[in-house]
């Protein structure tokens, strides 16, 4: 029976160096021809014997996804396989992948209710102002309707967000804003930018979810500081920063997502002095600005756009269907991040910026977000209120915002009431989404404005059997 249990061991061992292996190729960390670590070097790093690196070796070759070279070890064999997302990580169980519960939420029905999701309902955008910008829009000359636009987007479009974002202590020229297709797409852009594969990422724990799998995407070391009700754990972020000499941090710092918290004053300034010690870029994702009823501290105020990049867009507000965003930063990248976007988008939409750029400039807009404050105001008391007679208890209260980062009762797993919840037609946004730690197990995100029908929470409860 020892014998029996030593050679299962084996097997597994083996297995999971080809699963390493693997994941490497998948993830392009190792290319076509590239050479994979001694057999002695890879056995002293992963704590496995050299025999059992020579079969998992042996039997990757005999598949064909490497190579042996007498005298010179093993390399990478065949062809640059699809990019895989999918395989850059174990993969967990699928109601705590990001990857999944984004497409859940873009990709169910209406017969879904969402209330995990991260955009208002369509009845709660101004319906009646992008129709009147779409009429308008219509009447435009030749140019706006069929030809490209100028790399750095529509300058009108431009000189409005620089107005914009002077009310938030934001000075940013014209020149140095660059509109692009949406928030996701300017930080696409910046990683592309500013860091190469294996650079190390700062993000806060937990984040939004689609950090997580952007910068997995572009192969970063993703590193995760834990989040407090005034912003990152600033001794954490120190350690982290000597530990890791990241190239980046993500965050956004005004109703932070997932948790809707505000960042301080004190925090803000302990930052960006860091920030300016080590040579860090912070990327500040600002979607939410105009949830706010009073604005809270921006980094790129306090800096003036000097180790801030300013990221913004329109989606959440106005309309996902049109989509607009916005990089601000400081000029001497510009040049080369719209070098980037005519080398991968070539320009951007014009007819999305001119149809936002007719909205903004309608006096309803501004009636428009005011009325929507109010109502997230409401629809944050009411769902907080039902939650609690469940028993589920926000990690805070936010200031403003749609998001409510809810603790569950103690000995309740929030994967398994999302995939319970999901049987019944309810997308729900289970913590470990947004962590990089896997420490919000029994934590979930509720969007406040997606969580008014009564079947959320009677699913909820028997989900979590109550």
């Amino acid at each position: 029976m020892d014998d029996q249990a030593d050679f299962a061991g084996d097997r597994r061992l083996v297995t999971r160096v080809m699963e390493s292996v693997r994941q490497k190729i998948a993830g392009r960390m190792l290319a076509p021809g590239a050479k994979l670590p001694s057999i002695r070097r890879f056995a002293e790093t992963t704590g496995v014997s050299k025999s059992t690196v020579v079969e998992a070796y042996d039997r990757l070759a005999a598949e064909g996804l490497i190579q042996s070279r007498r005298g010179s070890g093993f390399y990478v064999g065949g062809r640059t396989a699809p990019l895989s997302l999918s395989e850059l990580s174990p993969r967990l169980d699928r109601a705590i992948d990001p990857l999944w519960v984004s497409r859940q939420s873009l990709e169910t029905d209406d017969s879904f209710l969402k209330p995990g999701c991260g955009w208002l309902p369509p009845s709660w955008m101004p319906e009646g102002a992008m129709r009147r910008g779409l009429r308008a829009l219509a009447r435009a000359d030749d140019s706006a309707l069929a030809d490209y636009a100028p790399p750095l987007g529509l300058l009108p479009l431009r000189q409005l967000l620089s107005r914009r974002m002077s009310e938030h202590g934001v000075e940013a020229a014209p020149d140095q804003i660059m509109l692009t297709e949406s928030g996701t797409q300017a930080i696409d852009l910046l990683c592309r930018f500013l860091i190469e594969p294996g650079d190390a990422v700062l993000v806060d724990d937990p984040c939004y979810f689609n950090f997580r799998a952007l910068l997995r995407a572009h192969r970063a070391k993703v590193v995760s500081v834990p989040f407090t009700p005034t912003g990152p754990d600033v001794a954490l972020f120190a350690a982290a920063l000597a530990e890791h000499r990241p190239r980046l941090y993500l965050t956004n710092s005004a109703l932070h997502n997932p948790t809707g918290a505000t960042l301080s004053p004190v925090t803000a300034h302990r930052l960006l002095k860091l920030a300016e010690q080590s040579g860090l870029t912070i990327l500040e994702d600002d979607i939410f600005a105009d949830f706010e009823h009073e604005p809270a501290p921006r980094l790129a105020a306090f800096d003036g756009l000097n180790r801030v990049v300013h990221i913004g867009s329109f989606s959440k507000t106005l309309s996902a269907a049109g989509r607009c965003g916005f990089i601000a930063a400081r000029r001497d990248w510009i040049e080369g991040l719209i070098d980037l976007k005519i080398s991968t988008a070539f320009a951007g939409g014009a007819l999305s910026a001119e149809l936002v750029l007719g909205v903004l400039k309608d006096g309803t807009y501004r009636k428009h977000i005011d009325s929507l404050r109010e109502r997230l105001s409401r629809a944050m008391g009411e769902t907080s209120a039902r939650l609690a007679a469940l028993g589920v208890t926000p990690w805070i209260l936010p200031r403003a915002g749609m998001f409510l980062w809810c603790r569950l009762p103690d000995g309740l797993e929030a994967a398994g009431v999302a995939q319970r919840a999901l049987a019944e037609n309810i997308v729900l946004a289970p913590g470990n989404v947004f962590s990089v730690s896997q420490s919000a197990g029994n934590f979930m995100r509720f969007n406040v404005a997606q969580s008014a029908d009564p079947r959320i929470y009677a699913a909820l409860a028997a989900a979590m059997g109550r």
